[in-house]
């Protein structure tokens, strides 16, 4: 049985083309992907982003327990200001890649991918099991919170209208910031930030909100353009950028170096899960990283999972595509995968094996796509 969102109703009489996401039943697209993707990249978009999950991380021990289970540093974090980072195991492999805020002085709000609520939370669960003696709790929200994505250029000229009242104008912050509004009498969070390489912002807010909060946010935008879009659309979007999806550039057995997010490891703060693993890799280099190509013949866009190839006479098999698309912005395939690290480098020729055809593409330079100042 699929899981849906509280806006699975809103999704239905809006049209959507439903499928199942990670054991969820989400919209791809309302009316095409291409045509919602150009309407975030140019207007606004908004997205169901209700089936991530929420977890809360409370008390005194709160900064020094994420400091050791996450790769960034949270000391560079006032009240307020959010940071992406990574939460690996002891041999530095990915768990999850999140967004945390901190929304108090001692309490913070983590956002985790859906498809890894349970096996996060157990882990963190389990470490904070170790901090036992330190004022530390740690709380699954996913169930009592929700959250919904506005994109898009046109998203900060109506996004202080979406509310009762705001602690500050959610238009005044700056990216990875975050505030407090009201609904009602129900508080909600507001954090500039998102996954298309657009300025937007995610709303945060209790389960029976959702729906509410979404009409509000199109009414609100109509008149900017802005529509629902489905997760083809982040899909592509998120590409374009080169952000990465876990099950596709991220797991357990790839390390935050190794997918090329080496900025968001703070290797100066003290010891943390994985450090060892990755102080080794930033010491010698790594063996392999994730590189993004686009195809130079016309072909079929590149999906996950194709097989990835050298070229030449001793051609040989590199490995596969992690991520995959045609490029509505570029008008052409695009696409990452891991490659050794003397191949991972632009201007590199591989082969794309589409349908038992091999096609030419060229390792280039990351991200394919970069917003207008």
């Amino acid at each position: 049985m699929l899981q849906r969102t509280e806006l699975f109703e809103v999704h239905q009489a809006h049209g959507a083309r439903l499928v199942e996401f990670g054991g969820w039943e989400m919209p791809v697209q309302y009316t095409s992907i291409m045509e919602e993707h150009q309407m975030v990249r140019t207007k606004a978009g908004l997205f169901d982003i209700a089936h991530m999950g929420e977890v809360a991380v409370r008390g005194a021990g709160s900064a020094a327990f994420l400091n050791q289970l996450l790769t960034n540093n949270i000391h560079k974090l006032s009240v307020w200001e959010g940071q992406y980072t990574l939460m690996c195991n002891d041999l530095g492999g990915v768990i999850d890649d999140l967004y945390v805020y901190r929304i108090g002085e001692h309490e913070y709000l983590l956002i985790v991918n859906a498809s890894r609520v349970e096996v996060d939370f157990a882990w963190i669960s389990q470490e904070a099991a170790r901090h036992r003696g330190t004022p530390l709790e740690v709380e699954n929200l996913s169930n009592a919170l929700g959250a919904i994505a506005l994109q898009g250029p046109a998203s900060q000229a109506f996004i202080d209208g979406c509310f009762d009242s705001v602690t500050t104008q959610p238009s005044t912050l700056v990216k990875n910031q975050i505030t407090s509004a009201k609904l009602g009498d129900e508080t909600v969070y507001v954090a500039r930030t998102g996954y298309t390489g657009e300025d937007g912002f995610e709303i945060v807010a209790p389960s029976a909100l959702l729906a509410p909060m979404w009409k509000r946010v199109l009414e609100a935008g109509a008149s900017y353009g802005c529509k629902p879009a489905g997760l083809g659309a982040r899909d592509t979007l998120r590409t374009e950028v080169c952000y990465p999806l876990y099950g596709h550039e991220l797991d357990e057995t790839t390390t935050p170096l190794e997918a090329g997010l080496g900025y968001f490891v703070s290797f100066d703060k003290g010891g943390f899960n994985g450090r060892d693993t990755m102080a080794a890799q930033l010491s010698h280099g790594v063996l392999r990283r994730c590189a993004a190509f686009k195809m130079t013949d016309k072909s079929a866009p590149p999906r996950p999972h194709y097989p990835v190839w050298s070229v030449g006479p001793d051609a040989a098999l590199l490995g596969e595509v992690v991520s995959g698309t045609l490029s509505p912005t570029l008008s052409m395939g695009i696409g990452m995968t891991y490659l050794p690290i003397a191949l991972a480098q632009p201007g590199t020729k591989i082969e794309i094996e589409i349908r038992g055809r091999r096609f030419p593409a060229e390792v280039v330079k990351k991200p394919f796509y970069r917003k207008a100042s």
